[in-house]
């Protein structure tokens, strides 16, 4: 396999160090981190296959198995993967990027080869490599169960330091050349009305039927 490019959070350095013990900070204070995976949870049935894409330091796959479904959570950042095995022990994030997946690589670490939904949210989209929107849709697409969904949600003002602005009508662009539509959007993962700051989207594979 060729080098994967860099991702703009890779290239943000040590910008990002504060990211993992920020969260790791609220969830020992027993602050509410879970609005992702309450919204992801309201999607599924019981015993769902999810897919974590860009899990960070796990927060959204712990909260998720806790509900009964079956996640593989996916991070390249290697302090990211430690760091939510020290908040999550036993969580076993698989030190993948996106455009790395494959129903076989998954398939060779005794993970399913395709999910119910895939989750690419906190800022993932926006914190990709540079020209890369388009190939991760298109690998997450590849992904999907029959019927499966994908929830992607990102900042459009206001993002990390090092991400890209993603203006809603570009990433609709993106997901339709992907061979996706989409179903949903909202401002926020309590499905509040879309707004110009950050943006909630389901997404679903446009082969299917609507």
């Amino acid at each position: 396999m060729s080098e994967l490019p860099a991702t703009r959070w890779a290239l943000g350095g040590e910008a990002h160090l504060g990211y993992g013990r920020r969260f790791a900070d609220l969830v020992a204070r027993g602050e509410d981190v879970d609005g992702e995976a309450r919204l992801a949870d309201a999607l599924l049935p019981r015993g769902a296959r999810v897919l974590d894409a860009g899990a960070g330091m796990g927060r959204v796959t712990a909260a998720l198995r806790e509900r009964g479904h079956e996640v593989t959570g996916v991070d390249p950042d290697l302090a990211l993967v430690d760091q939510a095995e020290r908040t999550y022990p036993g969580v076993g994030l698989l030190p993948l990027d996106i455009l790395a997946l494959s129903p076989e690589a998954l398939a060779a670490r005794g993970r399913p080869a395709e999910f119910d939904l895939v989750l690419s949210v906190g800022n993932v989209f926006i914190l990709l490599a540079e020209g890369t929107e388009r190939r991760a849709l298109g690998t997450l697409r590849g992904l999907l169960a029959p019927g499966g969904r994908l929830l992607i949600g990102f900042h459009l003002t206001g993002g990390p330091a090092g991400s890209r602005a993603y203006p809603p009508e570009e990433f609709v662009l993106d997901v339709e050349a992907a061979g996706l539509r989409v179903d949903l959007r909202a401002g926020g993962y309590d499905l509040r009305p879309p707004d110009a700051q950050y943006a909630v989207w389901l997404l679903s594979d446009a082969s299917s039927r609507a």
